[in-house]
């Protein structure tokens, strides 16, 4: 996936700077976050397993 968000802001950055812009700080929250939520849904799977 990460390899994805870089291709697409060099490209948008070529295209359109500002928008390039937003774009990153989405990417950049959603990778700060990323290791919360994938932490929190493991955590959930594991918890139905041993509910069963």
């Amino acid at each position: 996936m990460t390899t994805k968000h870089k291709d697409v802001t060099e490209r948008l950055l070529q295209i359109n700077p500002a928008l390039a812009n937003q774009a990153r700080k989405v990417l950049d929250l959603n990778k700060s976050e990323r290791h919360i939520r994938g932490g929190m849904a493991t955590r959930e799977k594991y918890l139905h397993i041993g509910q069963r």
